[in-house]
C-alpha cells in the first residue's frame, strides 16, 4: 500500500484478535506501531517481537481508552516516541451480551464506555495533532450489528451504531484539514469473542453468509491498511462492511 511506510500508527486494543492483525498488517507495510493494551500477556511480547522482525519500530501504551485521561496519555506516549501520529485505528472493544430484559445497567454502560466513548476519547486527543499538520487517517472498527441490530446485544449494537454516527460527524468536521475518517463493519470473524459461541449458533450464522465462510482478522486488517494508505485519500465518512455478504 502506498503512503504507509514510515508513518506512525496507534492501534487500540491491539494485543489480540482483529487489533493484533491490524498492527501486524500496518507493520508489514512499514509503519511504526503504537500498541495500546489493557493487561500484560505473553502474546503481547510475541506481537512486539513480530513487529520488530519486519523492521518497524514499536512501543506499547497501556491504558483504558474509556478513560479520557488514559486516552490522552496513550497519544502523548506515541508523540514522545515518534514525534507525531499519522494513523489512528479505534479497535478496542468488549462484549457483555444478554437479553435486554435481563441486562444489568453496568453491562450496558461499560460497553458504551469502552466501545463508543473510547473511540471518541482517542479521536478527541489525536485530532489536534493531525489538524496541526493537516493530514491523518482515522479508522474506526464498527460492526454489522450496528447496522442490523442483534438480539442479545442491545449494548454492543448501540455502541457500534454510535461509531457510525461518530465516524460520519468527525469526517465532516475534519475534512477541511485533509483528515480522512472511515469505519469498517466486520461481520462474523473468527476471534476469541466468537469462538465461545455454541456450534449450532456458528452453523446458523455460516448459513447466512453468501460466501459460506467465517471471516478472519486478516480480512479486516487488509481493508484497514487500504484506508490508512494514500490509495484511499478520496474516501471519507464511509462504512465498509466486511462480512462475506451477510448485510447487503
Amino acid at each position: 500500500m502506498e503512503g504507509i511506510k514510515g508513518k506512525v500508527a496507534v492501534v487500540t486494543g491491539a494485543a489480540k484478535g482483529i487489533g493484533r492483525a491490524i498492527a501486524l498488517r500496518l507493520a508489514k507495510e512499514g509503519a511504526n506501531i503504537v500498541i495500546n493494551y489493557r493487561s500484560d500477556s505473553e502474546s503481547l511480547k510475541e506481537l512486539v517481537s513480530e513487529i520488530e522482525s519486519f523492521g518497524s519500530k514499536v512501543v506499547t501504551a497501556r491504558g483504558d481508552v474509556s478513560s479520557f485521561s488514559d486516552a490522552k496519555n496513550i497519544m502523548e506516549k506515541a508523540v514522545d516516541a515518534f514525534q507525531t501520529i499519522d494513523i489512528l485505528v479505534n479497535n478496542a472493544g468488549i462484549t457483555r451480551d444478554g437479553l435486554m430484559l435481563r441486562m444489568k445497567e453496568e453491562d450496558f454502560d461499560r460497553v458504551i464506555e469502552v466501545n463508543l466513548k473510547g473511540a471518541f476519547n482517542c479521536i478527541r486527543h489525536v485530532s489536534p495533532i493531525m489538524v496541526k499538520k493537516r493530514t491523518g487517517k482515522i479508522i474506526n472498527i464498527s460492526s454489522v450489528v450496528g447496522i442490523t441490530g442483534n438480539a442479545g446485544q442491545v449494548n454492543y449494537s448501540a455502541a457500534k451504531a454510535g461509531i457510525i454516527g461518530l465516524t460520519k460527524s468527525a469526517a465532516r468536521e475534519l475534512a477541511s484539514r485533509k483528515i480522512n475518517v472511515n469505519a469498517v463493519a466486520p461481520g462474523f470473524i473468527n476471534t476469541s469473542m466468537t469462538e465461545i459461541l455454541p456450534q449450532k449458533t456458528k452453523e446458523n450464522i455460516l448459513n447466512s453468509i453468501p460466501l459460506k465462510r467465517i471471516g478472519s482478522p486478516e480480512d479486516i486488517a487488509n481493508t484497514v491498511a487500504f484506508l490508512a494508505s494514500s490509495n484511499a485519500d478520496y474516501i471519507t465518512g464511509q462504512v465498509i462492511n466486511i462480512d462475506g455478504g451477510m448485510v447487503m
